[in-house]
């Protein structure tokens, strides 16, 4: 069997919250060892005191904490004294990468960032999130970010008001491309022997992600508004619907082909060759007279039976399921990490591949649980 991609190398986490731990229980699950340095001055990460009503006064980490620092060895050091900054500099020294998110010049102030720890280490890879890149010194946050790069102003229904996604998207966008520059620049350190800094912003995470939506305005001067779940350029795509039963559902019509099996299903098929909804195009143009139409011919059905029979079909639907319903399927269900007696967490690592498969990491870690393990195994002892 292949041993875990990144068996012994050291990752050094100086990073909190979503977008950077999330990087770094990433190289967890590849079988990297994963050091998550946590500000003794404070009692760790932020996020450890994120707590729903419902963990108020519960031990062990929050479930916030728990979304994204599953195998890691975490140790609790202030580094604004002397004998913890060595300690970080003793790390970063045998380290291949480090994930940082500070703001720009607070790491230069600390002194760990690139320059300093490169000095130490001319083959470290330094990862760095921002908020606004390296210029800007605002700390980035999630909601604003959402809200600047224009993905609050799109979502959310059109008579209400713009609307923040209910997970940290932008964090998740950042991490993602944080992750591939790393993987860039660990293949250029094979080339070249030389380590990198790699910075990534959530702001330009975000603008990157905004997709056909920002060529919608650029190529076709097109503002995109709030549509609901509608699509601007597909009809009926993420439309909503509500069966028989009361149960919702979603329909992801792509092309017309897809469109005319619908209607055979719903027992209409004259709606596929009607001149207002035989193409996209022209069910763009009478969005809201077609979803009239389905609405009225959805009521109609039950739900698992309409689905059963769109997917025999190849038309794509699916339910619109809340999240227990999520994890009562066996998909989602295979990509749970599991601890004997406790709660589950969810993989960072969701691809498969040959030679890449994740590997069993330990649960969230108390705050600085491993400090003494990993001065033994990393520290040079003082004379």
């Amino acid at each position: 069997m292949a041993e875990p991609v990144f068996k012994n190398m050291l990752v050094f986490e100086l990073a909190s919250v979503l977008a950077g731990p999330s990087v770094g229980q990433f190289f967890a699950e590849l079988g990297a060892t994963v050091v998550k340095l946590e500000n003794a001055a404070t009692g760790g990460d932020v996020t450890r005191t994120w707590k729903l009503t419902t963990e108020q006064g519960s031990a062990g980490a929050s479930t916030y904490f728990s979304a994204a620092n599953w195998g890691k060895l975490s140790v609790g050091l202030d580094i604004r004294e002397p004998t913890s900054l060595d300690v970080v500099h003793q790390l970063a020294a045998k380290a291949d990468i480090v994930i940082a998110s500070y703001k720009p010049g607070d790491a230069e102030k600390l002194q760990v960032d690139y320059g300093t720890l490169s000095q130490l280490n001319p083959r470290l890879i330094y990862g760095h999130i921002t908020g606004y890149g390296a210029e800007d010194q605002r700390a980035g946050y999630d909601a604003v970010i959402q809200a600047e790069s224009g993905f609050m102003y799109m979502n959310g229904s059109p008579d209400g008001p713009p609307t923040k996604m209910p997970v940290a998207l932008m964090d998740i966008l950042a991490a993602h491309q944080l992750k591939e520059g790393i993987l860039t620049a660990l293949l250029l350190r094979e080339r070249t022997g030389e380590g990198r800094y790699v910075q990534v912003s959530l702001f330009d995470a975000a603008v990157s992600a905004l997709a056909n939506q920002g060529t919608n305005y650029l190529v076709a001067g097109h503002s995109p508004q709030r549509m609901g779940s509608e699509h601007p350029n597909i009809v009926p795509y993420g439309s909503v619907f509500t069966c028989k039963d009361g149960l919702p559902l979603v329909l992801a019509i792509g092309d017309d082909r897809q469109f005319r099996r619908l209607c055979q299903v719903l027992g209409e098929e004259a709606l596929a060759d009607h001149s207002h909804f035989a193409t996209n195009n022209a069910r763009v143009q009478h969005r809201e007279a077609i979803n009239q139409q389905l609405e009225r011919l959805i009521r109609q059905q039950e739900r698992a039976v309409l689905l059963q029979e769109l997917h025999r079909l190849h038309v794509p639907a699916g339910a619109v399921n809340s999240i227990p319903e999520v994890f009562e399927q066996l998909q989602a269900r295979r990509m749970l990490l599991t601890q004997p007696g406790g709660p589950s967490g969810i993989r960072q690592v969701a691809f498969v591949g040959e030679g890449m498969k994740a590997v069993e990491v330990t649960p969230p870690p108390s705050f600085a649980q491993h400090h003494e393990q990993v001065l033994r195994q990393f520290i040079a002892p003082v004379n």
